[in-house]
């Protein structure tokens, strides 16, 4: 679950859920040869790890993905309803469109017979070009076709204004996970592995292999002057790092043979740049870089590198020989996944990637009612005041601040299941007979979408998230907290179910999404959702003293027993681990209040708090491969499974008493080394 992006809203006297005798699906199996109090997380979940191996084509199995994998199933049974009514249903009809995609992403037989020839015409085009200016010309044509390449170009709102939309012009280019891994050693090999799979993708389409090599090489070269110039992710946390607004005239002068005015003429968004004066580039030094490159790099390698790109991107949707090698890689090398996906599920893939919300349309009238939303937006109330209450009373933020805290607060926007208002699918034009052609249709209409926001209001109430995604987000330029459909169900929520497990999950989700406005980047945003300090420089510091202890506690955490070495990366996770530990404390203090008053009789043979925090080790129950735990230790803002589910609870003194843990267990934090943010 992604947990990450950066909210909530109203009373918290309710009286809370009925309670029921037993929660059939929450049945506790720990491991009583392990103590809750040495290691939580492996008492409560070794032995759901042990009977639940993780599946052949994953990377990783736990609770989580068995909830999306249910999501899956119910969006499986949809389209394929529109498959089978698709000619008779409306013309131009979300059900038709949805229906025509997925027959022909299912189309084994129509896709094989096409080989590599969606893309012909796109690798002749490349082979045609003999100048520079020529390659100017390609690239901005390629990313007016939303097929984009060496760098990444999109709107979002803008971080000093944040009611208005601009355009944002970011790094990218990169086919590997990170900057890091085309310099480091330690990943010679996995460079190596990538240059083999550049040269196979170029003998697919025809290059002899004593041609493939070279070009493969120099795609590389090419790559890694990209990633010189990148910043890590663990430095684009930082909003300086990720925003950089500029006139189109300043643009220019930093890449003198790029004209951003003429690119926005192509990408016909010229008229919004100019209604809002100018765009995010967002990193000058990795656009300085870009520049230099497009002055100075051979033809060749350009078309290298633009050809490969083509062929990579396109290969998912291209002939068996294609997904074969691009699963090769990306599935088995970089994430030692055995197999690949059944067909049915990267044709529902090609569906959510293409009309995801139109599918999530159809999801909701089946799988999420009217009821489960009230009861949702009761504990999105009740924990959003327990943050208030805890701003409140502070012991380490001044009276200034606190008042600037809960005026954010006060913004907060919460949104439950889906969007009050769906998308127009009009203008997209589909078939049932050609796969790649209509990822290239969705795509091309998906961006013009996006790019007509620039120079425009932000909508506070717009989803980026789909209602049948497992998942949910903040969004600090908005100011909003986001809980789709699909993940108020079981393990997260049951709608009629027992307060402390649903505080356990779906509220210490809420408390998450809340504490992200709150964490490490969403603290630099104010409740308009402008990037602007509301902080006394005391305060921040004091802020800074305690997100620094918890930096330590990740930095500690070693997921893989066989590489002692490798650890959770502190910065890079801080935000989700502020989010976990604010979320936890926020969704227990709620629920305290909510069952004020009322008979604690064990249930499962647990004590409320006890399922309280039972719940929240349950959401994080689950395995990852190895070569995708390493990738993620790098790449992924959220820390590993197993610190997620230790952490927090170990940072509060109401887990000790639950469990009836002592001072000197590894569960029970010093006192110095304990974090109370907020």
């Amino acid at each position: 679950m992604n947990l990450r992006s950066i909210t909530l809203a109203a009373t918290l006297c309710c009286t809370g859920f009925a309670h029921a005798a037993a929660i059939p699906e929450f049945v506790p199996d720990v491991d009583d040869s392990r103590s809750p109090c040495t290691d939580f997380n492996a008492w409560a979940n070794t032995r759901w790890i042990q009977a639940n191996p993780i599946p052949a084509d994953k990377s990783r199995w736990g609770s989580l993905d068995e909830l999306a994998e249910k999501s899956l199933t119910a969006q499986h049974a949809i389209v394929e309803n529109a498959r089978k009514n698709a000619d008779r249903a409306k013309p131009g009809s979300i059900d038709q469109k949805i229906g025509w995609i997925y027959r022909a992403a299912m189309d084994e037989a129509a896709i094989e017979r096409a080989g590599y020839e969606p893309i012909r015409k796109d690798l002749a085009s490349i082979d045609a070009l003999t100048t520079r200016a020529d390659i100017v010309t390609w690239l901005q044509q390629a990313h007016a076709r939303a097929e984009g390449r060496a760098f990444g170009f999109g709107v979002g709102a803008d971080y000093k204004n944040a009611k208005r939309q601009i355009a944002f012009a970011r790094q990218g280019g990169l086919g590997l996970p990170g900057p890091e891994y085309y310099s480091k050693d330690e990943y010679a090999k996995l460079r190596a592995a990538y240059v083999a799979h550049i040269a196979k993708l170029f003998e697919l389409t025809g290059t002899p292999a004593d041609d493939a090599q070279p070009r493969a090489n120099l795609v590389m070269a090419m790559e890694t002057q990209l990633a010189a110039a990148s910043f890590l992710r663990v430095e684009l946390r930082k909003p300086e790092n990720q925003y950089h607004f500029v006139t189109v005239e300043q643009a220019n002068k930093l890449t003198p043979h790029w004209d951003w005015g003429q690119f926005f003429k192509v990408m016909e968004v010229d008229a919004g740049i100019q209604a809002a004066g100018g765009f995010s580039l967002s990193q000058p030094k990795f656009f300085a870089a870009l520049d230099t490159m497009l002055a100075q790099a051979p033809v060749a390698q350009w078309q290298a590198y633009f050809a490969f790109h083509a062929i990579d991107s396109a290969s998912p949707a291209l002939s068996k020989a294609f997904r074969d090698e691009n699963f090769a890689f990306y599935g088995k090398t970089i994430n030692g996944t055995p197999e690949q996906e059944v067909l049915w599920k990267r044709a529902l893939g090609a569906v959510n990637g293409s009309m995801g919300q139109a599918l999530g349309q159809l999801y909701v009238k089946e799988h999420f009612t009217p009821d489960a939303k009230v009861r949702a937006q009761q504990l999105v109330d009740n924990v959003r005041n327990a943050l208030r209450a805890r701003i409140e009373n502070l012991d380490w933020m001044s009276p200034e601040t606190k008042t600037k805290a809960v005026a954010k607060w006060q913004t907060f926007l919460p949104k439950i299941g889906y969007p009050d208002t769906w998308r127009d699918w009009s203008g997209l034009t589909v078939t049932p007979s050609s796969h790649y052609a209509n990822l290239r249709a969705a795509r091309a209409f998906n961006q013009r979408y996006n790019l007509a926001k620039i120079g425009q209001a932000t909508d506070r109430y717009e989803w980026s998230m789909t209602p049948q995604t497992v998942n949910a987000y903040y969004s600090p330029s908005t100011n909003t907290i986001n809980f789709p459909a699909a993940i108020l169900q079981p393990p997260f929520f049951y709608a009629t179910g027992d307060d402390a497990i649903n505080y356990g999950g779906i509220g210490a989700v809420i408390g998450h999404e809340a504490g992200h406005g709150f964490d490490d980047q969403g603290s630099q945003f104010d409740g308009e959702g402008n990037n602007a300090n509301w902080w006394t420089a005391e305060d921040r510091q004091r802020f800074e003293e305690r997100a620094n202890k918890l930096v330590v506690q990740a930095d500690e955490y070693a997921p893989l027993p066989q590489f002692p070495d490798k650890h959770a990366n502190g910065r890079l996770t801080l935000g989700e681990n502020i989010g976990d530990l604010g979320g936890l404390n926020m969704a227990y203090d709620a629920m305290v209040k909510a069952t004020a008053g009322q008979p604690d009789p064990k249930l499962d043979g647990l004590s409320r708090d006890q399922r309280f925090f039972m719940n929240w080790a349950k959401v994080w129950a689950g395995a990852i491969r190895p070569e995708a735990q390493l990738v993620r230790l790098n790449t992924d803002p959220h820390a590993p499974a197993g610190f997620r589910t230790n952490a927090a609870p170990s940072n509060m003194p109401a887990f000790a008493k639950a469990y009836g843990c002592k001072a000197g267990d590894a569960m029970v934090r010093p006192e110095d080394k304990r974090v109370i943010i907020w």
